[in-house]
């Protein structure tokens, strides 16, 4: 038995205002019948709304789980623009009171783990709806339904899919970085083992930054290299079974350099314990400080190509390439405008109860290109046949 939505109120709790924090929050207060900003303090929200040009169009409230659990009503939508871990017990408690949740975030085990019970309430869950993951799910799944109309699910032929995302400098500096998220999230993440297909095998690389390559895009190199666990995304973008993979990796992106750039941090996370790499955190924070004056730059593209064994051949990409302004990041437009698409589709009631992605299928993933595309958010189709 399928449990309908709890229908929505109209009111949004948007939970953060950092880095990632941008005009999806103003997309949000011309479509929500009410919008309130949560951070550390009320005069800080205030002074993000005042950053965003939406003084009066929101309202600010100074942040904590009990604070927000009493002006929680069934039917609103939380969105939650904080670390990972503090995901699970705000899910938690829009189970308990029937409001929905949203994240731009990977679905962790503590949050899967509340889907039976958010589906059963009719919450809605919407998780991986930033930029990445995110939008390089919508490219992924629309490639992938294109190959197969091209190529066939049955033939049976092998692929190369490759994912890769990175907020870089717009100009290049001798660090080759600019820091759109924590600095120890950045660390952190090196510090972790990925596993992707590499010549048609599963591959682990302990220290990911040792699997660095060259990638060119549009004539211009980068530097990219494997993260997290690429495998499951096999299943997740709806592969055909009858294709082999020959290569398989979801990645980062950097500038060219970076490797050269970053060996002395490279040979802190070799030897470094946790505290260790905590300080250095702290320390490259503080030596690479992002300034008003600094701009981003988000590069995202993502690429397939098919061989059947009959000999028939299709290949295509997507490629997002967008450059911060005085008013906004590239990451936030990026994260913040597809969470707000998603937030949409919540109040208009057109996701069902329990846990979605921003893609799920092929046909949602170019609902949501076309959406973000009249959003302002800009990228590029090539296929070749």
């Amino acid at each position: 038995m399928t449990t309908d939505p709890v229908p929505a109120s109209g009111t949004v709790h948007w939970i953060g205002a950092g880095l990632s924090t941008g005009s999806g929050l103003a997309a949000l207060c011309d479509t929500a019948e009410r919008v309130r900003l949560w951070h550390r303090t009320e005069s800080r929200a205030a002074d993000a709304l005042n950053r965003l040009g939406l003084a009066g169009r929101a309202e600010p409230r100074a942040y904590t789980l009990p604070a927000l659990a009493a002006e929680l009503a069934p039917g609103d939508i939380v969105v939650s623009m904080l670390p990972a871990p503090e995901h699970a017990p705000l899910l938690a408690e829009c189970v308990r009171q029937g409001a929905h949740f949203a994240c731009s975030s990977y679905v962790s085990e503590a949050v899967l783990e509340q889907v039976p019970a958010a589906a059963k309430a009719g919450v809605v869950v919407l998780t991986e709806a930033g930029l990445d993951p995110g939008i390089d799910h919508l490219f992924a799944h629309a490639l992938v339904a294109r190959a197969r109309d091209a190529i066939g699910d049955g033939a049976p032929a092998s692929y190369a899919l490759t994912s890769y995302c990175g907020g870089v400098p717009a100009v290049p500096n001798d660090f080759t970085y600019r820091f759109s998220w924590a600095p120890a999230g950045v660390l952190n993440a090196l510090r972790s083992p990925a596993r992707y297909i590499e010549d048609g095998a599963e591959t682990v690389a302990d220290r990911p930054w040792e699997a660095t390559r060259r990638h060119v895009l549009e004539g211009e190199t980068f530097e990219v290299y494997p993260n997290r666990d690429s495998v499951p995304f096999v299943a997740q973008y709806e592969l055909p079974d009858a294709w082999t993979p020959r290569t398989f990796v979801r990645g980062t992106l950097r500038l060219e350099g970076w490797l050269r750039a970053w060996d002395g941090v490279f040979e802190e996370l070799k030897r470094g314990d946790d505290t260790r790499i905590s300080a250095l955190a702290q320390e490259l924070a503080a030596a690479y400080p992002t300034t008003d004056d600094d701009r981003d730059r988000v590069v995202l593209a993502v690429s397939l190509e098919v061989r059947a064994e009959t000999g028939r051949t299709w290949a295509g990409g997507y490629l997002l390439d967008l450059v911060g302004d005085a008013g906004e990041s590239a990451m936030a437009r990026c994260v913040s405008r597809t969470l707000a698409l998603g937030v949409r589709h919540v109040l208009e009631g057109s996701l069902p109860p329990g846990l979605n992605r921003a893609a799920e299928t092929a046909a949602r993933s170019e609902q949501w290109l076309r959406e973000l595309a009249r959003d302002g958010v800009e990228f590029t189709l090539r296929v070749d046949q």
